[in-house]
């Protein structure tokens, strides 16, 4: 296990990262092989908040063009080369995405929405409804049509944090310093204003910068630097299933998913999103409300979820969902 000081004199490091998510341990990982020294600080485990209870999507099939599909586009790049540099137990899968329409109306929405997509880069492939089960043989019958996205991607994002944080650590004698179990309890300021470091319970450390990679947290860090950031947390559900053979080869998503992501309201929402994992159960979401850090399981937001993914996938109607999670996504009016 990597771990640093919790106590003793101010530690000094040329950046400090707040949260050890996959964000932040990919901005350890990147600042650590320029040279940088860098201390990692998250008042709970590894991958503890959103990264842990997230599904590990690398999408651009959900993004309008704009600086998130050009962040996204990015990052689909960035990934395939981390792929080859972590090891293979991150469970990168360049496995695409695939977008299903189950009315005419629908897919003329997705049409033009890919069309919008292709100026940008994105490589979006229109699938007439007599050839999505050359994609996905288990796919319900009746549906009008879909886009296949063969630059969607899935990382397991607990490992991926893990990893990068351990790749981070490997790059040089204490280039790597994570302090976990530990709560930033104040944002450390000069004469004029600058940012010098943290303080914890356990002491302070001091850095030029720092990073807020605290997720749906975010806000509360920015607040204690003087700055307002109006990231709210998104519940959403996932379900598990049991272990089974790939039934599921793609991210498989209603076109509804792409509307609810965009949405701004802080209703709940719940559309059909399927994908298999290496390692075998098959994941189910998504739903998304705005209702604080509450983390209440809901059985009506699971029933809704596992009716909607047994609509898409008739033949998971018989598999055995052996678990659940909720987590929050960060959600920002912009």
């Amino acid at each position: 296990m990597l771990t640093g000081p919790l106590f003793g004199p101010p530690e000094l490091s040329d950046l400090i990262v707040v949260g050890a998510g996959v964000v932040g341990a990919a901005c350890a990982y990147y600042a650590t092989r320029s040279g940088l020294h860098v201390t990692v600080i998250d008042r709970g485990p590894v991958a503890g908040g959103t990264t842990g209870a997230g599904e590990g999507n690398l999408l651009v099939s959900d993004k309008e063009p704009g600086p998130e599909l050009e962040l996204a586009l990015l990052s689909a790049r960035l990934w395939r080369d981390l792929a080859a540099e972590l090891p293979s137990r991150i469970e990168y899968e360049r496995k695409g995405g695939l977008v299903v329409a189950s009315t005419e109306t629908a897919m003329t929405a997705l049409r033009d929405f890919a069309s919008g997509q292709g100026s940008a880069g994105v490589e979006a492939i229109e699938v007439p409804p007599d050839r999505l089960t050359g994609l996905e043989p288990h796919l319900a019958p009746g549906l009008a049509g879909g886009f296949h996205y063969p630059q969607d991607a899935q990382v397991q994002p607990a490992l991926t944090a893990a990893h990068l944080l351990r790749a981070a650590a490997d790059t040089g004698p204490g280039r790597l310093t994570l302090r976990l179990g530990e709560e930033v309890t104040a944002v450390l300021t000069g004469a004029g204003g600058e940012v010098r470091g943290v303080r914890t319970r356990a002491g302070e450390s001091y850095a030029p910068y720092v990073v807020n990679a605290a997720g749906t947290w975010g806000g509360r860090l920015a607040r204690m630097a003087g700055v307002e950031l109006p990231v709210l947390p998104r519940r959403g559900f996932v379900l598990v299933t049991e272990p089974l053979p790939r039934v599921v080869r793609h991210k498989v998503y209603s076109a509804d998913y792409v509307a609810d992501v965009a949405s701004g309201s802080a209703a709940l929402q719940t559309s059909a999103v399927v994908e298999g994992t290496p390692a075998g159960p098959v994941l189910i979401g998504a739903s998304r409300e705005r209702v604080g850090f509450d983390r209440t399981l809901s059985v009506e937001v699971l029933r809704r979820l596992a009716a909607q993914a047994t609509g898409l996938f008739p033949v998971l109607a018989g598999v055995r969902a052996i678990r659940s999670y909720a987590g929050f996504r960060p959600y920002l009016p912009d």
